[in-house]
């Protein structure tokens, strides 16, 4: 069974990340504790709200530089929703910019449709290569909650990862992997049998606890 711990910053939908990993499999803890989620099997970046709170909350805990030293050592990281905007060079919410991890190329902005938030169920389009929803059928649904979004998936695909998407009066990035770090905009947790199915590919790619 792996270790995984879903950082607690202040933000995301903690408790049911947990259930839903351990009902994947994996020994879950949430926790603020670095040292721990330095040295899990792998490490979950949650995040709900305000691009800006949610990098204002990693700042605040010294999140960082841990998430960027796991991803540069080939060490497996998931950041869901908010947690996966974050990794990106930045998001620009009501005008205003703000730094993110920097992980991921390329920005996170407002979603070109007509109505916002985009909020419920909605099918992605995954490439062959995605390990994330390796045996998902296609057209697969999940359940999304935002109004901001990665909105460039060809040049992220350009950038060398593998980028699923959905279609909200535009297309955006609904999720991405690129080595030991993947990302998801949708709630897995929430996605109900799809989600369960992703998370335990993700869980999949851990190594083991002893």
């Amino acid at each position: 069974m792996s270790a995984v711990v879903v950082l607690d910053y202040g933000s995301g939908n903690l408790r049911s990340a947990e259930r839903a990993l351990a009902a994947a499999g994996a020994d879950v803890r949430v926790t603020d504790d670095l040292t721990a989620a330095a040295a899990a099997d792998g490490l979950v970046v949650p995040g709900v709200g305000a691009y800006a709170a949610c990098m204002a909350g990693i700042e605040a805990l010294g999140a960082g530089p841990v998430i960027a030293e796991r991803v540069a050592a080939g060490r497996p990281v998931l950041g869901i929703c908010v947690g996966m905007q974050v990794l990106f060079e930045h998001g620009d919410e009501h005008g205003v910019v703000t730094k993110g991890l920097g992980l991921l190329p390329g920005g996170v902005t407002r979603l070109a449709a007509t109505r916002l938030p985009h909020m419920g169920w909605n099918t992605v389009r995954a490439p062959r290569e995605s390990v994330l929803f390796a045996g998902l059928p296609e057209q697969s649904r999940f359940y999304f909650v935002h109004s901001y979004a990665m909105g460039d998936p060809a040049g992220l695909a350009a950038a060398g990862a593998a980028v699923t998407t959905a279609h909200h009066d535009t297309d955006f990035v609904a999720a991405v992997e690129r080595g030991a770090l993947s990302a998801a905009q949708f709630h897995p947790e929430k996605s109900a049998d799809t989600g369960a199915a992703l998370l335990r590919n993700w869980l999949a790619t851990l190594p083991s606890g002893d």
